[in-house]
């Protein structure tokens, strides 16, 4: 991806590019892995997971690798202000925006701690506006959840996982934990669907700690009454 010289810095509202009302780019029907639709609305039995964890591409593939109740993946923005931008925007940082990967799910066949569990092994949460070499606020680890459910279940992963990384050497967590609500998911470029599996030996950009986060953890009672 880039390399930014500049010290990342997130627009203001003010200063965010304006964008537009309407995509300017196709996206594809469907998954060229998975086979299912890209796009909703999705079965009303599956629930959707937004996450943020550096380049989108290999942080994709994560995902729709799991062995099981992955429906659908895609990438796309989230989290900024610019409506319906595009890969070049978002890339110059005045979008707002991370390179989000939208995760379509079965709950009955996969649970939303799994996910988190695969999103905070995948990448380092503790870098800020950065994944390794990747250097962008549009790299920044976040997660949107969707549900006071999943909140409550970020937060919670969040302390347990920041209790095994300080032990392991590591410094804060950086994620934002926001709602989804508010933070439209727009779908990136068909290029950027499932890129690695068009291009297998293409770059990745992501890199876990190598320290695996706890399962099995209960959120807090006062995250659940929020």
């Amino acid at each position: 991806m880039f390399l930014y010289s500049r010290t990342p810095q997130l627009p203001t509202p003010e200063h965010a590019l304006q964008g537009r009302p309407e995509r300017v780019f196709a996206v594809p029907d469907r998954h060229i892995v998975l086979g299912t639709p890209l796009l909703g609305p999705y079965p009303g039995h599956l629930e959707v997971a937004d996450f943020g964890l550096g380049c989108f591409w290999g942080a994709e593939r994560k995902f729709w690798q799991l062995p099981v109740g992955v429906w659908t993946t895609l990438v796309g923005y989230q989290g900024g202000y610019t409506e319906n931008p595009h890969y070049e925007e978002v890339c110059s940082g005045l979008t707002g925006h991370t390179e989000a990967v939208r995760v379509v799910y079965d709950p009955a066949l996969i649970s939303y701690e799994k996910l988190l569990k695969t999103f905070w092994e995948s990448h380092n949460p503790t870098q800020g506006f950065r994944q390794g070499n990747d250097v962008g606020t549009q790299y920044r680890s976040a997660i949107y959840p969707h549900t006071p459910a999943q909140a409550a279940a970020a937060e919670t992963s969040r302390r347990a996982y920041q209790q095994v990384l300080t032990g392991s050497g590591f410094g804060t967590i950086t994620t934002e934990i926001l709602p989804a609500e508010g933070r439209v998911f727009y779908p990136a470029e068909g290029y950027h669907q499932q890129y690695l599996a068009k291009n297998p030996a293409g770059y990745c950009g992501i890199g876990g700690t190598g320290v695996s986060c706890p399962t099995g953890f209960a959120p807090a009672p006062e995250a659940m009454d929020k």
